[in-house]
Formats: C-alpha cells, sequence, structure tokens
C-alpha cells in the first residue's frame, strides 16, 4: 500500500468517498450489507487512487448500493385478468394453464389469509383483553389458560404468532416457544412476564423469540410488537419462489408462456439462455480480485431489472455442458433449491442475496436430461405438440395476423383460407411445435409482398389450397403411411423424440446363414436388447405362432431401422421388432396403416412406454388408421383430449399375440 501527501488526488478520492458515504445511507440498504459498504470505503481511504485496487473497491461499493436490496413489485392477484392474458397470448395448453393459474390462487389465498394469533397465560384478565383487543384489529385470537392446553392447541391448529407468559405452572412459555417452533419454524413467538430480568430476555431471544415484553403493558406496545413480527413471518412465506420445469419439443410456447406468466403477475422478466454453458462463473460470478471480474448472470440480471422479485427464465437447461471450468449445473442447485437460494452468495459480491422470491422458470426439451439433483429441486410440467386442428387456430389467431403486420400487408391484408393453412401444416412442416408453420406463412407473406411491389398484385388476395403450390413449391412431406402397401417383415412403430413424436419402420429380413441376429440402423443398447428379448419370445414360442422350430439353424435374420445416420434408442420398438420378425417368419403381411408402441418380455407381456400424446400426434401426421398401445397406458389415453384422440382408433393390449392378431392379415 502506497503512503502519499495531501494532493488533488486525495482530495478528488475523498469527495468520491463522502459521495459513496452519502449514497449508501439514502441506499436503505440491509444492515449486514451497509457495514461491508462501510468497511469497504474505510479501505479505500487508505489506499492511493492510482493503485488498480482502487478502482476494483468503488466500482464493487457502486454495484453493492445499486442492487434491489429491498425493491419489489406488487403482485397483481387478479386471477381472471391472468386467465384472460394467458388465453389471448396461447391458444390450448389448458393442462399448463391451469398449473399456474393455481400457483396464483395460492397466493391469493396465503395473501389475504386472516392471521391467526394464540394467546397464552394462567390470567385470565390478559386473556380476556388481548383476545378482545386482536379480535377488534380483525385477528383470528384463540386462547389458551395454561401451558399444557397450548401444547394441544398447537397440536390441533396453526398458528402466525404465539404470545405466552414466561412463567406458568407445569409447562411454562419456553416449552410453548419449542413446540410451536418444532411444529413450525417461522412460526413468530413474543414472550411476556411480571418478573422480567436481563437474563430471562437474553435466554428468550437466543431461544428464537421474536421479542420480550415486560408486565404491565400497554395494548399499543404489544400491537406494534404483533404488526412486525406478522410482516415477517408474512414475507418469508409469500415471497418464497417457485421452479417450474417447462420440459418439451421446440416451438411449443415454453418461453413465450414464461413472458405471459410474469406479465400476468405484474413481474419484470428476464430471459438467461443456458445452452452451451461451461463456466461456472457464468452463474456464480468471478472473485472481485481477478481483473475484468463481473458478476454471474443471476445477479447481474436482478440488478438490470432493478427488482428482487423477478420472473427468471433460464432457457434450454438440459444443453448446459460441463469441463474443466467446472459444473454450471451444481452451481444452479443452490440458485434453484427453495431451501438454500435465501442466502445465495454470489463470488463478486462475497455476501449474501435473497433469491427466495424470485419466481424460476426453466425450458428444456428434454427433462431427463437435466441433472437429476437438479430436476429434483422443480416441477416438471410437460409440453406436448399441437394437434393440426390446434394449428391452424393458431395460425389464423395469432401467426397470420402477426406476419401481415411484419412484412407491410396491413394496408391490403391477405385472407388465409384455412384449408392453405392445413396444406402448409400436411405438405411443408414436420413439427411438434409451430416454428416452422410461422416461417412457411412469412415466407407467403414475403411473395405476396413481391408481387405488389413489382407487378401491384396482392390486393384482395385471398390465399387458397392452390395458391401455396405457387408460393411455396411442391410439397415436402407426405403420408408416410398411408400411400405404402402392406407388406412381410415391415411395421409400422410409434417413438418418441425431443422433437416430439416421430413413426418408424422397422424391416427384417431372413437369408441363409448360421443362426444370426444382425441389427443396423444405428440402434442403441436399450433398442439391441429389445431386438434380443424379441427373437427369443419367438423361438420360445414358436409352435403357437405356426413358426418352424428350426428357423433360426440355417439362416441370419437381419432388423434394420431406416435412417441409419439418425442415432435411435428407447424401449419402446421391442414390439415394433417383434411383429416384424413375426410378419417375416410367418409369410403375413402387416398392415401399414397399424401403428404399435410399447416394450415386450420374454413372456411376451407388453409393457407401458411414455411420450402417448406425441406418438398418437405423430400416427395422425403420417395418416395411420390405428394405434395398437399397452393396456397399462390406459391412464393416459383416458386423461387425453377428444381433439388428440380423433380419427383414431386405439386398441389397448397386455400380450404381444393379441397385438399380432390385430397387425398382421392373411395373404390373398
Amino acid at each position: 500500500m502506497k503512503f502519499f501527501r495531501k494532493s488533488e488526488d486525495s482530495e478528488s478520492r475523498d469527495s468520491i468517498l463522502e459521495e459513496l458515504q452519502e449514497k449508501i445511507k439514502d441506499a436503505q440498504l440491509p444492515a449486514q450489507i451497509e457495514q461491508v459498504a462501510g468497511k469497504e470505503i474505510g479501505l479505500l481511504q487508505k489506499m492511493s487512487p492510482s493503485v488498480a485496487e482502487y478502482t476494483i473497491g468503488l466500482s464493487y461499493i457502486d454495484y453493492l448500493i445499486g442492487l434491489p436490496w429491498n425493491k419489489k413489485t406488487e403482485d397483481n392477484l387478479d386471477i381472471e385478468r391472468a386467465a384472460k392474458i394467458l388465453d389471448e397470448r396461447h391458444y390450448g395448453l389448458t393442462e399448463i394453464k391451469e398449473r399456474i393459474l393455481e400457483h396464483l390462487a395460492v397466493k391469493i389465498l396465503v395473501a389475504h389469509k386472516k392471521p391467526r394469533i394464540l394467546v397464552v397465560d394462567d390470567e385470565q384478565i390478559v386473556l380476556k383483553n388481548l383476545d378482545h383487543a386482536f379480535r377488534k384489529d380483525g385477528y383470528a385470537v384463540m386462547t389458551a389458560g395454561s401451558g399444557a392446553e397450548a401444547v394441544k392447541k398447537l397440536d390441533d391448529f396453526d398458528f402466525d404468532i404465539v404470545i405466552t407468559d414466561l412463567k406458568m405452572e407445569g409447562i411454562s412459555g419456553l416449552d410453548v416457544m419449542e413446540k410451536a417452533k418444532h411444529k413450525y419454524a417461522d412460526t413468530q413467538v413474543i414472550m411476556m412476564t411480571g418478573y422480567a430480568s436481563v437474563d430471562s430476555a437474553v435466554d428468550s431471544m437466543k431461544r428464537g423469540a421474536f421479542h420480550y415484553i415486560a408486565k404491565p403493558f400497554k395494548i399499543d406496545e404489544m400491537r406494534e410488537t404483533v404488526i412486525r413480527a406478522l410482516e415477517k413471518k408474512l414475507s418469508k412465506r409469500s415471497t418464497k419462489g417457485s421452479v417450474l420445469c417447462f420440459a418439451g419439443p421446440p416451438g411449443t410456447g415454453k418461453t413465450s408462456l414464461g413472458r405471459a406468466i410474469a406479465d400476468a403477475l405484474d413481474r419484470k422478466f428476464a430471459r438467461i439462455s443456458l445452452g452451451g454453458i461451461k463456466d461456472e462463473a457464468e452463474i456464480r460470478g468471478h472473485r472481485r480480485t481477478y481483473a475484468g471480474a463481473l458478476p454471474g448472470r443471476i445477479i447481474d440480471e436482478i440488478n438490470r431489472l432493478g427488482s428482487s422479485n423477478p420472473v427468471l427464465m433460464l432457457d434450454e437447461l438440459d444443453k448446459i455442458g460441463h469441463d474443466f471450468k467446472g459444473d454450471p449445473s451444481s452451481a444452479l442447485l443452490e440458485v434453484l433449491d427453495p431451501e438454500q437460494n435465501r442466502n445465495f452468495i454470489d463470488h463478486y459480491l462475497d455476501v449474501p442475496f435473497d433469491l427466495s422470491s424470485v419466481m424460476f422458470i426453466v425450458t428444456a426439451n428434454i427433462a431427463d436430461n437435466i441433472q437429476e439433483a437438479l430436476r429434483d429441486r422443480m416441477e416438471v410440467i410437460e409440453f406436448s405438440g399441437y394437434t393440426e386442428d390446434e394449428k391452424v387456430k393458431i395460425a389464423l389467431r395469432y401467426l397470420v395476423p402477426k406476419q401481415i403486420h411484419e412484412k407491410g400487408l396491413s394496408e391490403y391484408p391477405p385472407e388465409f383460407a384455412s384449408e392453405a393453412v392445413l396444406k402448409i401444416i400436411q405438405e411443408h412442416t414436420h413439427e411438434a411445435g409451430i416454428r416452422n408453420l410461422e416461417r412457411q406463412i412469412a415466407a407467403v407473406c414475403r411473395k405476396i409482398a413481391s408481387d405488389f411491389v413489382h407487378h401491384h398484385e396482392g390486393k384482395d388476395i385471398k390465399v387458397t389450397p392452390d395458391m401455396i403450390e405457387k408460393y411455396l413449391g411442391p410439397g415436402k412431406y407426405y403420408f408416410e403411411v398411408a400411400d405404402e402397401k402392406n407388406r412381410v417383415g415391415v411395421t409400422t412403430g410409434l417413438v418418441w423424440t425431443e422433437v416430439g413424436g416421430a413413426i418408424i419402420f422397422v424391416e427384417a429380413a431372413k437369408m441363409k446363414g448360421k443362426g444370426e441376429l444382425i441389427l443396423t440402423g444405428s440402434l442403441g443398447n436399450v433398442m439391441r436388447e429389445s431386438a434380443q428379448a424379441a427373437l427369443s419370445y419367438i423361438r420360445s414360442n414358436a409352435a403357437s405362432l405356426n413358426i418352424d422350430e428350426n428357423f433360426f439353424e440355417s439362416q441370419d435374420l437381419h432388423v434394420h431401422v431406416p435412417a441409419g445416420a439418425i442415432p435411435k434408442d428407447g424401449p419402446s420398438a421391442g414390439t415394433t421388432i417383434a411383429i416384424a420378425l413375426i410378419s417375416l417368419l410367418t409369410g403375413k403381411p402387416a398392415r401399414r396403416d397399424v401403428a404399435v408402441s410399447g416394450e415386450i418380455t420374454l413372456s411376451g407381456r407388453v409393457l407401458p412406454v411414455g411420450g402417448i400424446k406425441e406418438k398418437l400426434l405423430a400416427a395422425r401426421r403420417a395418416g395411420v388408421k390405428s394405434v395398437i398401445l399397452p393396456l397399462k397406458n390406459k391412464v393416459d389415453i383416458d386423461n387425453l383430449s377428444g381433439d388428440v384422440r380423433k380419427d383414431i382408433d386405439i386398441r389397448m393390449v397386455d400380450r404381444i399375440e393379441d397385438m399380432v392378431d390385430l397387425v398382421l392379415v392373411e395373404n390373398i
């Protein structure tokens, strides 16, 4: 540290530090933070302005003062307004919007709950006076004339405030406080006694009492103490944040729904993209001793928003990375854990910051790819794909008006026929969400705008299905199943991917050989084991399936799943592989318009699988007429809306033999 004479630099330094001290007083910082800032200023007063640490110290104090330690936006708890905002911005997603409104309803109940007070004293006059005063103030009051009676009432009811006499026969006030704190740690206990002493006061406060009042006391003094105790209790209860995880395919509205939630609550909103982050310091910040040190993204966004209770969206959590710089997903454990984030310490700040009032929303394509300990701290809400009917309505209500406005066509807006939009969906997009649909609508609007500028054509235009081919060219996709004929050894299956449901075709062929099972198509370990299990089932039940029991001795079997460059894995294809092999070995063609999904056991049982809604949507897109699913998935089917099940014959089976009868047809 350099020592120097009084100079212009030191005078300038003193004026800057005095200005900072004034800012600290005006900022009304928490006592602990004010103490840290004062200590830093004390260090700067002994330091030359020419050293690098001086500038670092100034920046740190300025950042500390600027953080919204006590600034919060007030939640708008109008549930009808929130429902209207969610419905205006997002079509469908009924279950998800219901969950959000449930969260809001809980906040409303908490905010409007009448505080409950338990008064405990062996003097009846004290009980009557306090009961009368607090009931008059609008509180729910219960009284107990002894410690034993108080303990019983604490077993039966919950209380926000307990006011108890310290010395009572049998069970004392300290025992009552211990019981209250054991049940709910945030219950505030106020001690009162006619035998006040410094020792008893210190002992009570050490054990967790909120306040200590000597008898006789004034009612107004007790009222003020109760108000302060309730403020402490309710601030903890009402500000506790939530962690929701929106998991589903791209383009299904996860990010935009997060913004709508913030608007519904009247909270500030920020989105933090986590895809590809590998440095733990992105979350926790850098130690300020490093050159160019910065706080983490969480604290930085809160500072930018100027509110300590925003809605923070952590986007693409399943795509987070880790290397020698640390594991960011592990750093997020403290951020997202409601039990820990009340005292989150950013390395740059080096003091605790309360994140408990922040509402965190996490998004991911596949929730299973999130670290298990992290996933355990959040409530996963699954976003599935949209039906064709939903996509048409979303396009006509939201996407078409938006693109007409953005492409400068508002003066002469083209009219999109619903049949034209359906043609775009079926022939020019192949997705669970609506992102590509919006791109194709934008392309049509650009073509119309170009025609208008070059040829002055485009006024009062109506976009019909015939015009879609003119604007977008021939269709890129077609009904994969409906256009094909039934074939021996080729079965249609349903699988779930991170971009929604999809159909696959499993092909089986036989050739001369020595009993080898060949598996191709970039299959993962689970699918390979499913194929082995399917073959073992067929060999052990060959007679009942009308198959030669020695079929595997002199020939090889080859199972292939097309699109070999794409890795595939999961249990859903077990029954599909089994049916393809049975079709091959019996010579019976498999119906191409029937899709199957399920895992198979060696005894022939069909086990349940996931992603049922996404698979049914994929089946509809591909033109499948009938879907066969495991019987144990019946509960998933019952929970689906009629739109998803429309136009598809759904059959439920418990054994592979029942599936064989529904898929294979006799040769004509």
